[in-house]
């Protein structure tokens, strides 16, 4: 039986030591090492009980944005189908490109690249100045901090928005840890992944699918992962609306916090912001923006306006908070229960 091996997820140690344990048939645990000690000590001991099994390559948490974090079980097979699946719709080039790694490797963003890599014998790097790098995956924030137009592809997942106009070089990405990373790019499924949206729930089914969680559950329904996000699909796109448990229902109507915040990102004064809903005797609930500002923060009206412009008058904010930093996970989603 393989075991369980708890590794520091960081650099090229990580990447060597990785290959060892495979070499083993060993199972891989990355441990973000950023963590407190009382978060890693929580996860070696909810992860190292985990139903491993001959096959089983990886237990990734998830982000915990919404929660404590859950152990996905991921098999070689679900790895590599993932890394064939990527390789081939950013065609690459084993001798002309460089995959740049600059995600954590505790998460499947950083880790998925690692995987695409070393399954394809493509080179990485971890130096953020290395001229050869040509592909790379990244969140948001990055996009709005860093020139990235000189790569050939910038995969972009987690809650992908962002302020400017995007270059034709990136692709936005939808998928989670339970499907080892994207696996919809710019609303169209890779080859292979086939998509439904059953009573406004979007579900997925393809070949790099968890094969449990570290505790023992499945969140399959006949080989379907039921993702929790709300959506639509007509077919041949996906459009993702959020999390299911994120929509805020104010005097009857629904509000999708991503597509305020999407707006509002554009105000100026704004450095960050979330939409939550708040507790309202009249509305039920009230859509309540939470912004880092920069410089002068905007008014209410400001807000409104901009919001009104381009969604429904019912989605414009009612309150404002200002606060000085945002709750994130490591790769940059804003952890709404904390707000």
């Amino acid at each position: 039986m393989p075991r369980l091996v708890f590794l520091a997820a960081s650099g090229e140690d990580f990447v060597d030591a990785l290959r060892r344990a495979w070499d083993r048939g060993d199972v891989v645990v990355p441990i973000d090492p950023r963590l407190p000690p009382w978060s890693v000590r929580d996860l070696l001991e909810r992860f190292g009980t985990a139903p491993i099994e001959p096959g089983d390559a990886l237990v990734v948490a998830t982000s915990g944005s919404t929660g404590e974090p859950k152990g996905v079980v991921l098999t070689h097979d679900a790895v590599r189908w993932a890394a064939d699946a990527t390789n081939a719709a950013v065609a690459v080039d084993p001798a002309s490109d460089t995959w740049l790694v600059q995600l954590p490797l505790a998460h499947v963003g950083g880790l998925g690249v690692v995987t695409r890599a070393l399954l394809s014998g493509t080179p990485m790097t971890f130096d953020p100045d290395d001229a050869f790098a040509t592909l790379t995956s990244a969140v948001p924030t990055q996009l709005e901090r860093t020139d990235h137009s000189r790569f050939r592809a910038v995969l972009v997942g987690g809650s992908a928005d962002w302020r400017r106009d995007r270059g034709a070089n990136v692709v936005r990405t939808y998928g989670l840890t339970e499907s080892y990373g994207g696996v919809v790019y710019d609303g169209t499924p890779l080859p292979g992944v086939d998509v439904r949206v059953v009573d406004g729930e979007v579900q997925l089914r393809c070949g790099s699918l968890l094969r449990c969680y570290a505790d023992g559950t499945v969140p399959l329904l006949d080989g379907w992962l039921l993702t929790g996000d709300d959506g639509e699909w007509d077919g041949e796109r996906l459009t993702v609306h959020g999390r299911r448990g994120d929509v805020i229902v104010t005097g009857g109507e629904k509000v999708w916090p991503e597509a305020v915040e999407r707006v509002l990102r554009g105000v100026d004064g704004i450095a960050e912001v979330a939409v939550v809903g708040r507790s309202d005797d009249e509305w039920g609930h009230v859509v309540t923006a939470i912004v880092v500002p920069s410089g002068d923060p905007p008014t209410l009206d400001e807000l409104r306006d901009a919001v009104s412009a381009s969604l429904p008058r019912w989605c414009a904010p009612r309150r404002l908070e200002l606060r000085d930093t945002l709750p994130t996970t490591a790769l940059g989603k804003v952890r709404r229960s904390l707000l």
